[in-house]
């Protein structure tokens, strides 16, 4: 139980005192009614004595009472009715509110910190108030009046025989059987007379005298004379005189209470009734039958109109509650006590003093000696009662009957003169003087007489207070016998049906056993007397229930080891019921108690059913606000309720929070909890949305927020930014470039503010998220926002306008009319603002009516029902509220004092700043492919329109994939006019040819600059050539565009970015960029690889060497999925700046190059050296350019676009790491000879393959067309078109030690070494000699040596055989070579030397001569190199006999 103020050994006293009438005549009660206050009332603060009192009890011992106090109160002569008890305690209870800023317990049990009230005053106010009003009952004497106290004044014309009347009414009252109530203590009451005098208006002299006379009359001993009223009310009150009377006075003040509206309805007093104050004492100034007092009205009596068994809710006499307030107001402005000084204060305390030591103690004494002695004489005992009670009980002891056993004689009634009533008198009286030893004896033996005599009702009571008394007892001879008490409670509820008894027994016994600190025992005897199958139904059920299930929870909680849950549990239990009995205050405040415990536990249905209940008492008390919280928390929890549940929560959050905002609808919009945002999901776009395609024109794709994020996409379209950026400044990005966003989400860097153009719109995306299993309708959602315009020179205006609603001048905001998240969905909302002015830009949140929809609920969570998104949802009811977006930046860990402390960057993208206008591009393609053969070429257009009001200029596109398309070149000489001109619609710049033509090459060049590819330029970033360079606005232009198939096969992502500057130049965006992305999907077409070798011919007409021949395979390794049926190979062009084709050498006659699928076709050439004049420089850029045609017309290769394709292939190809042989050794020499040696086998020759494909689709043929692209670096090396998919490394085992670290000498490679000088014998293929005539044929050879280097070569020339073994005798027959065995020369750079030879054959046969070893070492190194002769062909020659 909670803390009380007074102890249980302070309580149990003063609950049962002695009680004395008070009988008043007329004149005296309106002396005291001046003071506005009754004659008991003006004694009830001094009823308690400031010293200790002796009295003797029947042994003649002397006994010392401790405070005792004595109760005055009006004879009442009705029994007080239930149901104004009950009313009196429900207003007690709902009067007593916890104080406000009482700072309440903090306990920690486990896990749990606690806020919990110390104390409960409103439970100990109902206590009190329960023990008071309890009635006088038969069966117990503690509450009967021992005495009479009968007032007169001295102002009365006769105030002795004023005393004689008020006598014999006391007699009459007592001894008439008419008065069964009140409860007399013994027939010969103590009367005591009391002479009241007012002393501002009577006369001293005659009161003095008067008294004199009551003296004579009834002994000094019987009368006392009073004086009061020293000052006259009237007077302006000079001092304070403080109050005593008011605390008692509202407890027993039945319309004194606060909370009307608490109690289902009040009930007023009697119609007549001057002040309105239902006191306990019930004063009534009305005089019938001549009587001084109408004593037939209890103050706790309902209106006669009202039956007796009516509730306490019955109709008679309510009040408005407005009345009440008024009448109450009326009351508190009372002063009582306003005629009594402080001396009069003395002069009552005086009497109360007078009274108990000279009139009631001694009466009480006489009394229990006259009972010991009548006790005694009856029993016929020689000694008293008190020596007797030891004989008893040190006797045997008889067994008593347990309960069960008994049967039902609680209706047995005892004679007043019953000696087994006079042991219980005697035990009361002693009890209310605090002689508990000798009460107790007296209970023990009263409860054995009444137990034998099966009297239960009397049993009960006497082990009630036996069991008090003995806890009582000084010095604690015995344990308190609980047991006793249990008896007790079980014989009142269950076999005399009397709860208000039981009740009382609970009181008692549980504040007995929380002061022994046994909580548990406590509790359970609290939790015992609140079930619901009682007798008392109804409201005093519940408030009783109520009271008892919070000391239950107080006691849980108070325990050794705290039961926090036990407590929660039954703090819930009392909450329930304390609402039932409509104290809704205390209702709320269990709830709120209770709360502690179970929040952020998981235990969420009990945080939902706590949460909900706190939220309509809330709303019934009219705290508005705690309601709205409450209801909020049930919903932004994780609910796990039913749909229908959390759709009844909703309605009645919605209907709270109508309620609230009514009460002030010009304040600021309220926080809604749902649905949920996710902020950090927030997205924000800065431009128009993308326009659809339109048949063949389809829109640049740029960026929308349709797009998913990918960040390396994304640092792809940062780079090129850069890149192209880097161009426009001369090669170096600007300190201060940011790459432009158009689309910030939580992936992009947000820590600058935005830039945002004025008139173009800012679509923000909010991600929404319903948690509820309803629907949730949101209306009129729109963006909240906050602008500062500023001037176009950038200052501020004076004024800063938070912009909420409206000022549509400035910025214009987008409504979304309905916005439907079904249950459990996420869904994003994109709404929209339109800047009309320059200036900053705050977007606050979102702004909305928050609804739900009647009968549109979803099936299973996949959509709702059929109407629901008609836009005519019927609302059943919607609240208009906000919610910010706050989003939180990135961590910031870069410093050490941000890793060691958390801190977050600011994120500002929702805080844009709008600038003054731009240009505005859009990009359209026009017969754009989406699947292109692997080197296909196609000629499309695109369209590029000025949206804006300002013009644009420096346009220039960027890719990653310049090798994909091109605008054409520098010249428009290089360009074809349009695809209509040549045959076919070719794309190509076509001349027609003479098909009889010999296969030879026709020659033309052209320069890499022409092409955008010249010497240190970004071959990715295109100029795009606009007329003018300059888009008007509103203006468009149309340009062609080739594109070429990549030369891998599968889809392809292009990534386009167009950039552009506005003419007038703007100080915050420098530039702008446009996206975008085509997906191109390529199959296969044509394999081509190609190989060149020198030429073993002898030197050309020019008399120069090195012709080279080229090998090209052509494969169709295209499946015929896309509809071909065969490729034509139409022309083979070179180009390179040192070499062209000269013919083809054709391996057959067919001239027809069809391949069909699968088929390969060889095709060999000859390629020279460029003349002098043709050969270019090494700086400059000029190729030669070599057509050998096919078909019927020629491709001028050095035009658009085949050479744009052809120099952006090679640029790419450029742009490939080349593989740099890594040198070990320091010999600067060996470096430069061994670079001397690779370049002989160097070759810079590229093949153009232009093919065409016949494509039968939808039966009709079409004819595509395209090139690829063979670049040649090394003689004797296989190129290919297409890259080559590099083949897995074979596993290695793995080595587990250091391999040393020598250095190995750098050696060129044997095919290098082959290259540096070029043999080849010029011999006749059959040579006839005549064996028999001459036995020695000689035959001449020339062997030509060629250096193919750039320097000066020694070459050693063995002519000697190296026999290693007899198969190499048989390789190269029985021949020598005749002359000198060795040649030592020296051949300047790229010098030819021939040598002539001769050979000497014995006899005929066929013979290989290709057995001369030639060594070669640079002149000035001292390394040979020997040249490896294997490589080449056999030289072979037929000796014949003729």
């Amino acid at each position: 139980m909670a803390q009380c103020v007074q102890s249980v050994q302070e309580l149990i006293p003063d609950s049962f005192v002695p009680c004395v009438a008070a009988l008043c005549s007329d004149e005296a009660e309106r002396l005291t009614r001046l003071n506005h206050l009754s004659f008991a009332e003006l004694l009830k603060p001094f009823s308690r004595l400031t010293s200790e009192v002796h009295m003797r009890d029947p042994n003649n011992q002397l006994h010392i009472i401790k405070n005792l106090k004595i109760a005055v109160s009006n004879i009442i002569t009705q029994p007080p009715q239930p149901g104004a008890i009950r009313k009196l305690l429900n207003d007690v209870v709902s009067g007593s509110q916890p104080a406000e800023g009482l700072v309440a317990n903090v306990i920690t049990a486990g896990d749990y910190d606690l806020n919990i009230s110390a104390t409960t005053p409103w439970f100990e106010s109902y206590r009190e108030t329960f023990l008071q009003s309890m009635p006088a009952s038969d069966h117990e004497f503690l509450n009967h009046y021992l005495a009479c106290m009968l007032v007169a004044s001295s102002s009365e014309a006769e105030p002795v025989e004023q005393f004689s009347k008020l006598s014999q009414e006391q007699h009459r009252i007592q001894h008439n059987s008419d008065y069964s109530y009140p409860k007399w203590f013994i027939p010969n009451t103590l009367k005591y007379y009391v002479l009241l005098h007012d002393v501002s208006a009577g006369d001293e002299q005659r009161a003095e005298s008067i008294y004199e006379e009551m003296k004579q009359k009834y002994g000094t001993q019987g009368c006392y004379l009073l004086k009061i009223n020293s000052r006259t009310s009237n007077r302006a009150s000079d001092e304070q005189i403080p109050d005593p009377w008011s605390q008692y006075l509202q407890k027993n003040s039945i319309q004194n209470q606060e909370s009307y509206e608490d109690g289902p309805c009040t009930i007023t007093s009697n119609k007549n009734s001057d002040s309105n104050l239902l006191s306990l004492d019930g004063l009534d100034n009305e005089v019938k039958d001549g009587l001084p007092n109408n004593f037939r009205a209890h103050p706790l009596q309902l209106d006669s109109s009202s039956d007796a068994s009516n509730s306490i809710d019955g109709p008679d006499h309510v009040k408005s509650a407005s009345s009440l307030h008024e009448t109450k107001k009326a009351n508190t402005g009372i002063i009582h006590g306003a005629c009594l000084t402080l001396t009069d204060h003395d002069r009552i305390r005086q009497f109360i003093q007078e009274f108990t030591f000279r009139g009631l103690l001694p009466h009480i004494e006489k009394t229990i000696r006259q009972l010991n002695d009548q006790l005694i004489s009856r029993k016929g005992l020689s000694r008293s009662l008190f020596s007797a009670t030891k004989k008893w009980f040190s006797g045997s002891k008889v067994p008593e009957k347990s309960i069960n056993e008994l049967k039902n004689t609680s209706g047995l009634l005892y004679p007043p003169e019953a000696p087994e009533l006079q042991i219980r008198k005697m035990a009361d009286l002693c009890f209310l003087v605090q002689h508990y030893d000798l009460a107790y004896s007296c209970y023990h033996t009263a409860k054995k007489d009444f137990l034998n005599d099966q009297a239960m009702l009397y049993a009960a009571g006497a082990l009630e207070m036996a069991a008090v008394s003995a806890f009582l007892q000084p010095g604690a001879p015995r344990p308190y016998p609980a047991h006793y008490m249990d008896t007790a409670i079980q014989t009142y509820r269950d076999i005399c049906k009397n709860m208000v008894l039981a009740e009382r027994c609970v009181l008692l016994s549980a504040e007995i056993l929380k002061s022994q600190s046994k909580y548990s025992e406590a509790a359970a005897l609290l939790i015992r007397l609140t079930s619901e199958q009682n007798t008392w139904k109804g409201m005093d059920s519940d408030l009783r229930s109520a009271l008892l299930l919070e000391q239950a929870a107080h006691c849980f909680i108070n325990m050794k080891s705290p039961m926090v849950r036990k407590y929660a549990f039954h703090m819930i239990l009392a909450g329930h019921r304390f609402s039932k009995a409509g104290q809704k205050k205390h209702a709320l405040r269990c709830y709120c108690q209770a709360m502690q415990v179970y929040k952020g536990k998981g235990w969420s249905l009990a945080e939902d059913h706590i949460n909900f209940t706190i939220g309509r008492q809330s709303y019934t008390l009219r705290q508005l606000d705690n309601a709205v919280s409450a209801f909020r928390h049930i919903l932004i929890n994780e609910s796990k309720q039913s749909a229908a549940q959390q759709g009844a929560f909703l309605r009645e959050y919605l209907y709270v929070y109508k309620n609230v905002s009514q009460l002030s609808p010009d304040g600021p919009l309220p926080q809604l909890p749902l649905p949920y945002i996710n902020s950090s999901a927030t997205r924000v776009f800065f431009g128009h949305d993308r326009r659809p395609a339109d048949g063949e024109k389809q829109a640049a794709t740029h960026v929308s927020l349709d797009q998913e994020y990918d960040s390396e996409s994304s640092q792809q379209w940062r780079e090129l930014e850069e890149q192209v950026v880097a161009v426009v400044n001369r090669g170096v990005v600007p300190s201060n470039f940011y790459p432009t966003q158009y689309c910030l989400n939580s992936y992009s860097d947000n820590s600058r503010f935005p830039l945002a153009v004025v008139e173009e719109p800012i679509t923000v995306e909010v991600a929404f998220r319903n948690p509820l299993k309803v629907p949730l309708l949101l209306t009129d959602l729109s963006l909240l926002w906050k602008f500062q315009p500023k001037d176009i020179s950038g200052k501020d205006n004076e004024e800063v306008k938070e912009l909420v609603t409206g000022e549509p001048k400035m910025i214009g905001t987008e409504h979304i009319s309905e916005f439907l998240i079904n249950s459990e969905e996420s869904k994003v909302a994109r709404l929209k603002l339109f800047p009309h002015h320059i200036g900053e830009l705050h977007i606050l949140g979102v702004v909305y009516n928050l609804g739900t929809i009647q009968g549109c609920m979803t099936v299973d969570g996949i959509g709702s029902l059929p109407g629901c998104h008609t836009g005519k949802h019927s609302l059943s009811m919607s609240v208009r509220g906000r919610q910010d977006l706050e989003i939180q930046g990135p961590r910031l860990n870069n410093t050490k004092e941000e890793k060691t402390s958390i801190k977050y960057g600011p994120d500002r993208r929702l805080d844009p700043i709008i600038t003054e206008e731009m240009p505005l591009l859009e990009v359209f393609f026009i017969h754009f492919p989406t699947g292109l053969l692997c080197g296909e070429i196609r000629k499309a257009y695109v369209e590029f329109v000025n949206v804006s009001k300002s013009p644009l200029t420096g346009l220039k596109v960027v890719s990653k994939r310049p090798e994909f398309f091109t605008f054409g070149g520098n010249t428009a000489v290089l360009t074809p006019l349009s695809p209509s001109a040549s045959e076919n619609c070719s794309a190509y710049k076509t001349v027609a040819t003479d098909s009889t033509a010999v296969c030879t090459a026709l020659i033309s060049s052209a320069s890499s600059v022409d092409f955008g590819i010249g010497i240190g330029s970004q071959p990715e970033v295109i100029p795009v050539p606009l007329p003018d360079t300059v888009l008007l606005p509103g203006a468009s232009v149309q340009l062609p565009m080739w594109l070429r198939g990549p030369d891998e096969e599968g889809v392809h992502e292009i990534n386009f970015l167009f950039y552009y500057e506005s003419v007038k130049k703007q100080p915050k965006i420098r530039h702008r960029i446009l996206r975008h992305t085509a997906v191109i999907c390529t199959s296969r077409s044509l394999n081509v690889r190609a190989t060149v070798c020198r030429s073993n011919s002898l030197e050309d007409e020019e008399g120069r060497g090195g012709n080279m021949l080229v090998f090209v395979d052509v494969e169709n390794t295209n499946t015929s999925e896309a509809g071909v049926k065969e490729f034509h190979i139409v022309q083979v062009s070179s180009s390179s700046k040192h070499w062209k084709f000269q013919k083809s050498v054709n391996l057959s006659e067919n001239k027809d190059a069809k391949l069909a699928s699968r088929e390969k076709g060889k095709f060999c050439f000859k390629a020279i050296r460029c003349k002098e004049k043709e050969v270019a420089t090494q700086s400059s850029e000029k190729y030669t350019f070599a057509d050998i045609i096919f078909g019927n017309e020629q491709i001028i290769s050095s035009a658009s676009p085949c050479a744009d394709f052809f120099y952006r292939s090679l640029s790419s190809e450029l742009k490939k790491p080349q593989a740099q042989p890594s040198v070990h050794t320091e010999k600067q020499s060996l470096e430069d000879a061994v670079r001397l040696i690779q370049k002989c086998s160097e070759v810079d020759l590229n093949i153009v393959v232009l093919w065409k494909a016949y494509v039968v689709e939808d039966s009709k043929q079409l004819i595509l067309e395209g090139q690829h692209h063979v670049i040649l670096r090394t003689i004797g090396k296989e190129a290919f078109s297409c890259p080559q998919k590099q083949e897995p490394p074979e596993m290695e085992l793995l080595k587990f030690f250091r391999p040393e670290n020598t250095t190995v000498p750098l050696r060129p490679s044997v095919e290098q070494l082959s290259n540096l000088i070029k043999t080849s014998l010029h011999y006749p293929e059959s040579f006839n000699h005549p064996f028999h005539q001459k036995s020695l044929c000689l035959v001449p050879v020339t062997l030509l040596l060629s250096n193919c280097s750039k320097a000066d070569v020694d070459v050693i020339v063995d002519l000697r055989h190296k026999t290693t073994s007899p198969e190499a005798l048989e390789i190269h027959g029985s021949f020598t070579w005749l002359g000198q065995t060795q040649y030592k020369l020296q051949l300047k750079s790229q010098e030819i030397h021939s040598l002539q030879l001769k050979a000497c054959f014995v006899h005929t046969g066929v013979y290989n001569l290709g057995t001369p070893r030639v060594f070669a070492k640079l002149s000035d190194q001292v390394t040979v190199f020997e040249t490896s002769q294997q490589n080449s062909m056999p030289a072979l020659i037929i000796i014949n006999n003729v």
